[in-house]
């Protein structure tokens, strides 16, 4: 049924997926979310209710997107009122959480209804025990979610344990400008960037890593994956001596870069906002996304050039699933929940990916569990639409690898800036 198109889209999926195909349970053998007799009941109580999503708010784009995905059926089909609240970074919630438990605000007495969240940020409110739950495989469009694969069912390595549930699909790739260079002379490699970069003085750089700047970080644990042998030793617990082992010689190679990097390695962007406004200046040669769409959402909204193109290197590519988690004390738990199952709806899940719509993001679901002939069509319709400004689906998701436990970010984050920046 899917095209030649959606049948790459459809390969994408399956790697990042991980995990084999099981039986969905049926709704009415469900338990319902705690709390909750049944979820006709959740249904009843979220009525007339407003939901609070705090969640990041640097993109336009993804912004509008939420605001009219999710903003508005929410009203028109549970009399739901949509509120979104932007931050600058997703700890500002979560240590507002913390500040509230502290203080000792009770179990319907909170200001926050859902986070969008993943990695670490998880982690400090899974371990304080201060998220509702679990959930996340109590809601009716769960069965659509393939809770065996390992990519998913972990957050960062840790076990989400029904404590979240997934938005979004992420793979970290790279775009440049086809007016500019030709395909055939992009790297794919970080041994070849190394090349790259000495051939192109000041024609590059990268997020500077740290709190906020997760694109960086990552970047730099891909670099450090390529030149340790590969990513598959990284996966597991926390690793000091294997950290101990490889780092130097990230670090030296990192700073080898630097005299050729733009302004010399003086400065580095701090977000993927200012990336791209050095790339669409024609100041460096590439910039990063995170999107199945690729390119095309930026190109939409007019941030980068309309000749811009995503492409992969072969391996070591960091792709994983983007979250929401409810609060222990959110004082609407009822419409969190219709909110983070509608989240999971096919036709939702269909619209996240369609560049034009502002967030061109992977799909979190598994085609594979639809069965309604509507909600396939609309899924195929999405992947036939993901634009000429996205990366080759195939090799992308030939280059797919997990992230890694979350005591390596701070580190690489702490060592990268005392070794490299520094420096």
């Amino acid at each position: 049924m899917f095209a030649k198109r959606s049948l790459l889209l459809v390969l994408t999926l399956v790697v990042l997926l991980l995990g084999s195909f099981s039986l969905a349970v049926a709704d009415d053998m469900m338990d319902p979310p705690p709390g909750f007799d049944s979820w006709d009941a959740v249904v009843a109580a979220a009525d007339g209710t407003t939901v609070n999503w705090y969640m990041w708010g640097g993109s336009d784009s993804i912004n509008r997107f939420v605001d009219e995905t999710y903003g508005i059926p929410l009203m028109e089909e549970y009399n739901i009122t949509f509120n979104r609240v932007p931050l600058a970074d997703t700890v500002d919630a979560v240590n507002q959480v913390l500040s509230e438990a502290e203080a000792g605000i009770g179990v319907d007495d909170g200001t926050i209804d859902l986070i969008w969240i993943n990695g670490e940020n998880f982690y400090t409110l899974k371990q304080a025990e201060l998220l509702y739950g679990p959930w996340a495989e109590n809601i009716p469009n769960s069965v659509f979610v393939n809770w065996d694969n390992p990519a998913l069912n972990q957050d960062f390595g840790r076990p989400v344990d029904g404590y979240e549930s997934p938005w979004t699909g992420a793979q970290f790739h790279y775009i440049y400008d086809s007016a500019r260079m030709s395909e055939e002379d992009l790297p794919r490699s970080y041994a070849e960037l190394t090349d790259w970069i000495a051939m192109n003085p000041g024609r590059f750089t990268y997020i500077a890593p740290g709190p906020g700047a997760f694109q960086g970080t990552r970047f730099v644990k891909q670099v450090l994956f390529e030149i340790s042998g590969g990513q598959s030793q990284w996966v597991g617990p926390f690793n000091q001596e294997l950290y101990d082992e490889h780092t130097p010689a990230l670090w030296d190679l990192l700073n080898t870069w630097e005299p050729n990097l733009w302004r010399g390695g003086e400065t580095y962007p701090a977000n993927i906002n200012e990336m791209h406004e050095l790339f669409a200046n024609g100041e460096i040669d590439f910039t990063i996304t995170q999107r199945a769409s690729g390119a095309s959402p930026d190109i939409n909204t007019g941030k980068i050039p309309p000749t811009s193109r995503a492409f992969s290197f072969d391996e070591n590519m960091v792709g994983d699933f983007n979250y929401v988690a409810i609060p222990y004390n959110a004082p609407n738990k009822a419409a969190a929940l219709v909110l983070a199952n509608l989240i999971l709806r096919p036709d939702r899940q269909a619209r996240q990916i369609v560049p034009e719509y502002g967030k061109g993001s992977g799909f979190s679901i598994d085609p594979s569990r639809v069965t309604d002939e509507d909600d396939l069509a609309a899924l195929e319709e999405a992947a036939n639409r993901l634009g000429e400004g996205a990366a080759d689906q195939a090799r992308l998701a030939a280059a797919l690898v997990s992230d890694i436990v979350a005591e390596y970010q701070s580190l690489v984050e702490a060592d990268w800036e005392a070794n490299v920046l520094q420096n």
